[in-house]
């Protein structure tokens, strides 16, 4: 097994990456190679924007400093972020990044990594990580909350005009402190949530993107389609699938609380059938619920119960359905007696 690459060594990689990229353009074979380097790891895209957002403010010091305004150049979307396209003939602010080049790659890794370096402003910067079955609750450095739930990567930038979290893997419910001069905004792959003091959901799944209001309204939408946002309000919810199909918003209510009911570590089943129980487990739990019998999956169950007791779900499901209970170190089996 290789070993695992070190967060230094991802942040100097997204430094040299954005350099190259400022040099060099974003031609398909760039876009391309970029694209495989940051799918190779979910902690790269973080390190990446970090790494880009030191670079502007570099360029933006360094102009600044010459007593100009800084240069408007054309940008492309890459994989949602943004690599400047802007002519070869830049003039001054080409040759002020090329002598930044040796330099800014250091300085930007430095950033990326989250040391501070005196006399450059740097977003403020959080990493979110959860392990099987960890469930936290998470202060964040605006006075927002979030609670997060098992298997989830954020990652936090702050900046002076936008609050910003990527949603790498996983789900959050997020209470937002009010603060209408920046916006709240989740990023879950191409989907965009955006608030300014609610409370909602996002759960980053196989098949999309599920969005949950507990108070307030957001907007919903796809990268690139800003003009068909969606307003979700308090009690409904929405889920954007992988495909380009148009969302629906549909009243939730209770089920909302009960879908959310691991904040406070439970799992809480209203007819939902036993396949749909063990699936939830087993997000938690190393120790793996198993249905032998199909039909016995299909049946349905009522309950509340901790997300780390699937032994006690397996014997409730048993003395309720007849059922057997097989337990081995990794895996508990009902199944039909």
């Amino acid at each position: 097994m290789s070993e695992r690459e070190t967060a230094q060594a991802i942040s100097d990689r997204a430094a040299e990456w954005v350099a190259r990229v400022d040099r060099e353009g974003g031609g398909a074979a760039a876009r391309a190679e970029l694209e495989a380097w940051l799918a190779g790891d979910e902690r790269r895209r973080g390190a990446y924007f970090r790494a880009q957002a030191a670079w502007r403010m570099l360029d933006r010091a360094s102009v600044l400093g010459a007593g100009q305004a800084p240069a408007q150049e054309a940008t492309e979307d890459l994989g949602g972020f943004e690599a400047n396209l802007a002519p070869a003939n830049r003039g001054p602010a080409l040759q002020r990044r090329r002598v930044l080049w040796g330099a800014g790659v250091a300085i930007a890794a430095s950033l990326a990594a989250g040391l501070f370096l005196p006399g450059i402003l740097q977003p403020p910067s959080q990493r979110i990580e959860t392990a099987l079955g960890e469930i936290r609750r998470v202060p964040l450095e605006d006075g927002s909350l979030a609670a997060v739930n098992t298997q989830t990567t954020l990652d936090v930038t702050l900046t002076p005009e936008v609050r910003e979290v990527e949603l790498a893997r996983g789900e959050a419910w997020f209470q937002v402190a009010k603060d209408r001069t920046r916006p709240f905004v989740v990023e879950a792959g191409e989907v965009r949530v955006r608030a300014v003091g609610t409370a909602f959901a996002v759960h980053r799944t196989g098949t999309g993107v599920d969005v949950q209001v507990t108070e307030g309204i957001v907007e919903v939408w796809r990268d690139g389609q800003e003009g068909a946002r969606r307003r979700v309000s308090a009690g409904m919810r929405t889920f954007v699938g992988k495909t380009r199909g148009d969302p629906r918003v549909v009243a939730a209510g209770n089920e909302i609380d009960r879908s959310l009911s691991w904040r406070t570590g439970q799992l809480v089943f209203e007819g939902d059938t036993v396949a749909e129980a063990a699936a939830a487990f087993n997000r938690y739990n190393a120790v793996k619920l198993e249905i032998a019998d199909p039909a016995l999956g299909q049946k349905e169950m009522i309950g509340r119960f901790r997300t780390n007791e699937p032994d006690a779900f397996a014997r409730a499901a048993a003395a309720l359905l007849g059922a057997r209970v097989e337990t081995g170190p990794d895996r508990i089996v009902l199944s039909r007696k």
